[in-house]
């Protein structure tokens, strides 16, 4: 390309093929089922445009800064669509083609699209994630194609993991709980929120750049919560020194190609107080009580009843904060999320082998209260045929994690 062309898109190979997190034969068999679904469905092509989808079918993870993109999946065909920003390595990190477009002029993403798609006349989309703008975009320049939305359809496919994935969520367990040994040793009164929560995440990428060489270190996080920042299950970090009789929340998320695993652990700074310890023990009750109901054949909102009854019955299910877990898989803070399968009293899904589910129970007590603060535990588990393997190896409870002050 000579310093006067300026294109609308191109295709540019540069450098070699990356290793991808997965085998070729995987993103085949993942696209053979949406080909199937796109058949089923009479469309005649797939635009994915949200980071978890694109990742899942085609390797790539994208870093939007305002850019669109997408992965569009036709009968013969999956190419990534790209912003020129990023060069060769989304051609590089991808499983098939890839289409780059310029900025020269507005739209051109949706011009590449439109090259892929030639004369498509019903086309599959993530209706969940396309904006009111760029659904007014892809009418205007796809002219009398229909769109079909097939959100929960892709959702469900990816609900079911394969023994590569599994694989990989195995290995980012594992390194969640290298996280949390780290926080753990980090943790001394006069101590910031801050300085523990970065040796927690020092040590997993630190894993994650020793077990997986070949994937891009990147977005691995720490949330660690002192006394009152306990309070919600997503609460950024501060610098707040730990005090001695701090509740504490672990909670490290090791990403291994745009994979998201947890752990989520309660500890204290010495003793705990006995309306703390009473309300620890319950929820790690219903955390033991959670895992004990996961089985091939249960359903999200039976899981949920049940667990719904045991703190009723201790006068404590009003301070339960969320659902009691969810599936695994492409998910961040940031993108991702199986809908369909979370624990919650309106999701009926029957739990199938090859799920991978939280068990997360959670209790808030307000400020004021006798044993005020934020309670979690948070274990993986890999439903089977015939039974469930759990992949967090951390422990819980009074009995591991109260800190000497």
């Amino acid at each position: 390309m000579s310093q006067n062309q300026r294109p609308e898109f191109f295709e540019l190979q540069n450098g070699e093929k990356a290793k991808l997190p997965f085998s070729n034969s995987e993103y085949e068999s993942r696209l053979r089922s949406l080909r199937q679904l796109m058949d089923d469905s009479g469309v005649e092509a797939m635009l994915l445009t949200s980071m978890h989808n694109i990742a899942y079918y085609s390797g790539f993870l994208y870093c939007s800064f305002g850019r669109p993109y997408a992965c569009v999946v036709t009968a013969e065909r999956c190419v990534t669509v790209s912003a020129n920003i990023d060069l060769g390595q989304p051609w590089r990190r991808c499983y098939g083609e890839n289409v780059i477009y310029t900025d020269w002029q507005r739209n051109n993403y949706w011009r590449a699209i439109k090259s892929i798609l030639a004369n498509a006349g019903r086309i599959g989309i993530e209706g969940d994630h396309m904006t009111l703008a760029s659904r007014e975009l892809m009418s205007e320049f796809l002219g009398g194609t229909e769109a079909l939305d097939l959100n929960r359809e892709v959702m469900g496919l990816r609900m079911i993991k394969s023994a590569e994935e599994i694989e990989l969520i195995k290995g980012g367990a594992r390194t969640a709980d290298i996280g949390g040994e780290a926080i753990r040793d980090a943790i001394r009164v006069g101590t910031r929120e801050i300085d523990v929560a970065m040796a927690g995440r020092d040590a997993m990428e630190l894993e994650i750049s020793r077990a997986y060489p070949d994937s891009e270190i990147r977005d691995s996080w720490v949330w660690f919560q002192s006394g009152l920042n306990t309070d919600g299950a997503h609460n950024p970090v501060t610098t707040r020194p730990l005090e001695a009789g701090d509740i504490l929340s672990l909670n490290t998320f090791p990403m291994i190609s745009a994979y998201y695993t947890a752990l989520e652990r309660t500890l204290f700074v010495g003793e705990p107080d006995a309306d703390s310890l009473r309300i620890w023990q319950a929820n790690v009750g219903a955390h033991e009580l959670g895992i004990s109901l996961i089985k091939p054949g249960a359903t999200c909102s039976g899981i949920c009843a049940e667990i719904n009854r045991y703190f009723a019955e201790l006068d404590l299910l009003q301070y339960r904060t969320f659902g009691y877990g969810h599936s695994f898989g492409v998910l961040s803070h940031y993108y991702g999320r199986e809908a369909g399968l979370e624990l919650r009293e309106d999701i009926d899904t029957v739990l199938e082998p090859g799920m991978v589910v939280s068990m997360e129970p959670m209790l808030t007590l307000p400020q004021g209260l006798p044993g005020a603060g934020g309670y979690r535990e948070h274990d993986i588990l890999v439903i089977g045929e015939d039974s469930v393997e759990n992949i967090t190896g951390f422990p819980y409870g009074p009995e591991h994690n109260i800190i000497a002050a």
